[in-house]
């Protein structure tokens, strides 16, 4: 290639080299880069090249210099932080959703953000073992497709799937299409993420109700030309109170109950509820507060691992649906 050429590259090189080579504990001095450089097949003067450092600077690289024994340069502001990046790692490896090989890639992705010694930080960070992880690696695109669909105010249709025992000759575990495999048809409003799931909230014209979906159980997503429905709902609709009533996504009547509940749980209480919930004193040891939940055996669940510690005192369908599934448990071993 020739001489002109590859000094047009010059900068792009040099910008390179800083952004990967260096970092505060890992400064360049201006013979270590003219190396560099000439490791790409390109040949600099010293003065040259701080003409070139002083354009990136304009040009709003934050480059930084030492001042030892020799001068070194090293970028300092990034847009990421090395604090940061590793949240960033925390949460794609905690993430049940994002498959194993998925998140060793965004994690080495978000490697490339900081110097290469900063990276390997990142890299010590990577324990990705024995974690539940979805298979699916086709959740991506249907995200993608889901945020699609919303910005364009469309329908969508996809087929929803479930994993079922197979008996017929070796036993395993088979996915299957719920409805026979026919096509669910949903107006896309939101997207949440719970109990390390991602949801699709979403309204059913036919059934005229708002619903959720596990968006790693959808399948074959398409956008549809139809204009999406139950905007009018939607526009009073608070997902975070929705995502609060309702127990890891699963379905029921949303009511109000009262409970009873220890002194020293109330920060179990503001975790499922938040803090700008209303209570009352009951006791010298205990307080009542009126929260808003979709009753649901997970409902019932989460109050019976608390244990005598909660109690449901209204209304009384909720406290006999209460003592009725403690019931058919404790008859499951009485036998």
């Amino acid at each position: 290639m020739p001489r002109s050429s590859r000094q047009k590259e010059k900068l792009l090189y040099l910008q390179k080299i800083l952004l990967e080579k260096t970092d505060e504990n890992h400064p360049l001095t201006i013979n270590e880069i003219k190396d560099l450089l000439a490791g790409c097949g390109i040949q600099t003067e010293r003065k040259a090249l701080y003409n070139d450092l002083e354009v990136l600077e304009s040009f709003g690289l934050d480059i930084c210099r030492t001042r030892t024994s020799t001068v070194g340069y090293f970028v300092g502001n990034r847009d990421f932080e090395v604090a940061e990046l590793k949240l960033l790692v925390d949460a794609i490896q905690s993430s049940k959703f994002i498959t194993h090989s998925k998140s060793l890639k965004l994690i080495k992705k978000l490697e490339g953000l900081v110097s290469e010694n900063d990276g390997r930080q990142l890299q010590r960070e990577v324990v990705v073992t024995n974690r539940v992880k979805t298979p699916n690696e086709q959740i991506y695109y249907n995200v993608d497709e889901i945020h699609n669909a919303i910005s364009e105010n469309r329908q969508i249709s996809f087929r929803y799937m479930r994993w079922e025992v197979d008996f017929s000759g070796r036993e395993k575990i088979i996915k299957t299409a719920r409805r026979g495999g026919a096509l669910y048809i949903v107006s896309p409003w939101a997207l949440c993420w719970d109990d390390e799931n991602y949801y699709l909230v979403a309204f059913d014209t036919k059934e005229n109700k708002i619903k959720h979906f596990r968006v790693d159980k959808m399948e074959n997503i398409r956008i549809m030309k139809k204009e999406r429905d139950g905007a009018d709902i939607f526009e009073k609709f608070n997902l975070a109170h929705y995502a609060k009533s309702v127990f890891s996504m699963f379905g029921g009547e949303e009511c109000e109950v009262k409970l009873s509940v220890d002194n020293d749980l109330v920060g179990v209480i503001v975790d499922r509820f938040g803090s700008d919930i209303y209570i009352i004193k009951e006791t010298d040891s205990t307080f009542i507060v009126h929260v808003s939940v979709v009753l649901s055996p997970q409902f019932y669940a989460w109050v019976f691992g608390l244990g005598l510690k909660v109690r449901i005192l209204s209304p009384k369908r909720a406290v006999d649906e209460y003592k009725n599934k403690i019931l058919e448990i404790s008859e499951q071993y009485n036998s």
